[in-house]
């Protein structure tokens, strides 16, 4: 139901009531605008797209902590996510309407997150598209709830990420960081080098992974550490994540070694007090002592590990496939992104390859050719 009136004061008053029974209405200057509104609105409503312009009046903050609390994400997801917005969206965003929020606000929140201010320094690009990523899916939820028109993250343009080419550690700084690192953790440096596993899964290993016999090992949880939790087993990172890795007889040395200096019926590696250890404990503790005494650079992480298991493995001739499969990466497109570099360059070949056709002499090349 839709009307509109000529106001004593000479404007005019356009009114409609939605489906719910409530009335809007707003005023114009001239009967044709009013006019023009209501077919708007009119137009809204058929086609679907009908927002009460009430709907977008919560706030940002309020709206996305309805939106987390309804996820259904991994615990490490949601305490990033909680972190996220907390840190680089609420700052800024948390106290605004969501229908107030414009393409050139989250354009110019953006920039300032890539460039930095005076009280907080930038953030790297691809942080900034991990939070942009949140907040755009929380405004595609307000769009589905018909709290917003439209989603102002469409068409934001981020800062571009340069992703560097992995340069995998040397057999000599894995020796050196096996024989810097504090004895009882020495077998979960060999683990890793030589099984590409995480570091959650690595720490998450449990006795009963561990085939001796068959020198395998079954990779199905990983440990995880959540602020105000105690320590966890779940789910790897991803399905394909869940992997048998053939174990390398030095691999099942070191472990068989360590449980017999260190027993366990549970976790292979725990800490000091028996409990699994926490990754920031572990990095504070063990890693940066054990880098810092291998002279190695401060950028050295776990994760080098892995990389350098990923290059042995290219280094000896194995197959995309093999290494996607045994680092547990959900595709090989995610195996070529990160590795591709470290394959051997075909260059030599393609020159053998043309040389061998087009520089041979006419009569074997037609004896070649069957002619």
């Amino acid at each position: 139901m839709a009307s509109i009136k000529k106001r004593p004061d000479g404007r005019w008053r356009a009114r409609y009531r939605d489906a719910g029974g409530k009335e809007h209405a707003r005023h114009f200057d001239r009967k044709v605008d009013g006019q023009r509104w209501l077919d708007e609105v009119t137009a809204s409503v058929v086609t679907g797209q009908y927002v009460d312009p009430n709907a977008g009046k919560v706030s940002f903050r309020e709206y996305a902590e309805q939106w987390r609390a309804a996820q259904v994400h991994r615990p490490t997801t949601q305490a990033h996510t909680e972190t996220m917005l907390r840190r680089h969206a609420y700052p800024v965003l948390g106290d605004r309407p969501l229908a107030s929020v414009l393409p050139s606000d989250v354009q110019s929140w953006v920039k300032r997150l890539a460039t930095g201010s005076e009280e907080r320094a930038p953030l790297s690009p691809s942080t900034v598209g991990v939070v942009h990523g949140i907040v755009s899916g929380i405004f595609r939820s307000a769009v589905r709830d018909r709290r917003v028109v439209a989603n102002p993250c469409t068409g934001t343009k981020l800062p571009k990420v340069h992703r560097a080419k992995v340069q995998p550690p040397t057999t000599e700084q894995v020796r050196a960081l096996e024989t810097a690192i504090d004895p009882s953790w020495r077998a979960l440096v060999t683990l890793s080098a030589g099984t590409g596993m995480r570091h959650g899964e690595c720490l998450g290993l449990t006795v009963d992974r561990v085939d001796f016999l068959r020198r395998q090992l079954t990779v199905d949880r990983q440990l995880v550490t959540v602020q105000g939790r105690e320590p966890f087993l779940a789910p790897p990172k991803t399905s394909a994540s869940v992997r048998t890795i053939p174990l390398p007889q030095v691999v099942v040395e070191a472990l068989a070694e360590h449980l017999r200096v260190y027993p366990s019926d549970d976790y292979v590696f725990r800490d000091t007090a028996g409990e699994p250890m926490r990754r920031t404990a572990f990095s504070a503790r063990v890693w940066r002592p054990a880098i810092k005494a291998a002279g190695l650079p401060t950028t050295f992480t776990f994760h080098h590990l892995r990389h350098y298991y990923a290059s042995l493995l290219i280094r000896h001739g194995e197959s995309i496939k093999t290494v996607q499969a045994r680092l547990g990466h959900a595709s090989a497109s995610e195996t070529l992104d990160t590795y591709s570099h470290l394959w051997p360059d075909s260059e030599d070949r393609t020159r053998s390859a043309i040389d061998e056709v087009l520089g041979a002499p006419a009569d074997s090349l037609r004896t070649a050719d069957g002619l």
